[in-house]
């Protein structure tokens, strides 16, 4: 059986390092996928340099990032045909994802963009890992998918609690109006 990784709109910055949980997840895996939107150059070469690795680009991706990479790639592990996209589904409604699977004639479709897991078992495995780092409305995520012959299984991950953007820009804006009346103040 092989295990396998999938991973999704980490979006880090170059200065940014890749999340430890993210590592120690990686470092047990046959094979790390990323669907996309590294975001930088130095997030692309630490994510290749921690397991077995195949990715594309995302629409997010520096310029030197999406140069290196496809916009969709077929990966055969054992007998089943994986696909691995960034944009398959603008939403919830896995019409489109589905019908890029059949096209891309893949036993399971790997996507991101949508930066919340979603997991659905059709005729195929329509997986989205969500985001370990900047999920929205849904808890951190990542993907593991279990590859024995021609039998796929796949499973979300969650990381961590749910995180909401607006509390960070809640919490961004509170710390500046304490600065601005600190500056007051002095």
């Amino acid at each position: 059986m092989k295990k396998i990784l999938a991973i999704s709109d980490t979006h880090l910055q170059e200065d940014s390092a890749v999340p430890g949980p993210l590592i120690d997840l990686a470092k047990g895996a046959d094979l790390l996928l990323h669907a996309g939107d590294f975001v930088s150059l130095g997030a692309y070469e630490a994510f290749r340099d921690l397991a077995p690795f195949e990715a594309v680009s995302g629409n997010s991706d520096d310029p030197a990032v999406a140069a290196l990479l496809p916009q969709r790639r077929v990966v055969e592990v054992e007998d089943v045909r994986i696909g691995l996209v960034h944009r398959a589904a603008f939403s919830a409604d896995l019409l489109g994802a589905d019908l890029l699977a059949r096209e891309m004639e893949v036993d399971a479709l790997v996507f991101g963009h949508l930066h919340r897991p979603v997991l659905e078992a059709r005729d195929r495995l329509l997986i989205c890992p969500g985001s370990p780092t900047e999920p929205r409305l849904s808890p951190p995520s990542v993907a593991v998918l279990e590859v024995e012959g021609r039998r796929v299984l796949g499973r979300i991950v969650p990381l961590g609690r749910p995180v909401c953007g607006y509390f960070r820009f809640a919490e961004a804006l509170s710390e500046r109006s304490v600065r601005e009346e600190h500056e007051k103040t002095i």
